[in-house]
């Protein structure tokens, strides 16, 4: 779509910036100055999730006494 103009809309515009875009600048912006950066950002995994991992998930999810909420 070469040379097709698109406008953004107004109200498009008025949205904040997306927090983890805005962290991954500052972390850039500090790796540049030459700060030593551990990131704990929130990742984009390019691996499945290990099958122990998986199966520790389920077995948790089926225990009724894992997570309930108190009834008031």
């Amino acid at each position: 779509m070469a040379g097709f103009p698109i406008e953004v809309a107004a109200r498009i515009k008025t949205l904040p910036p997306y927090l983890f875009a805005a962290i991954d600048k500052m972390k850039q912006e500090a790796i540049a100055r030459g700060v030593d950066i551990i990131n704990l950002g929130i990742g984009d995994p390019d691996l499945p999730t290990p099958a122990p991992i998986i199966d520790s998930l389920a077995k948790a999810a089926k225990d009724p006494g894992c997570c309930r909420s108190e009834k008031p």
